[in-house]
């Protein structure tokens, strides 16, 4: 269930945001015992890069990103932690790690 889950959110953000990079890292397995994991959401890690940021604040940025995933917040997500960029304004390409 944790890979098509992944694979659903990053499809929502490609196709609602046009992201051109998107990674989107599950870390639900660190988070076992959590009281929102027992619901049975997820902790994610995205990395998301569209033009729809391009000069957006990177508060006005992952608001885009929560509204792309408003179906999902709660049921499927229980925390997400987001990077942004425009293409071109230099981000580092995402990682594992990150």
């Amino acid at each position: 269930m944790g890979e098509a889950r992944r694979t659903r959110i990053e499809q929502k953000l490609r196709e609602r945001l046009g992201a051109s990079q998107v990674r989107v890292v599950d870390d639900s397995a660190a988070h076992a015992g959590h009281a929102g994991a027992a619901s049975g959401a997820g902790h994610f890690r995205a990395f998301v890069e569209s033009e729809r940021f391009a000069g957006l604040s990177r508060v006005a940025a992952q608001r885009l990103v929560y509204e792309a995933l408003e179906d999902e917040m709660g049921s499927a997500i229980h925390a997400l932690s987001i990077r942004t960029a425009a293409p071109g304004d230099g981000a580092p390409s995402p990682s594992e790690s990150d």
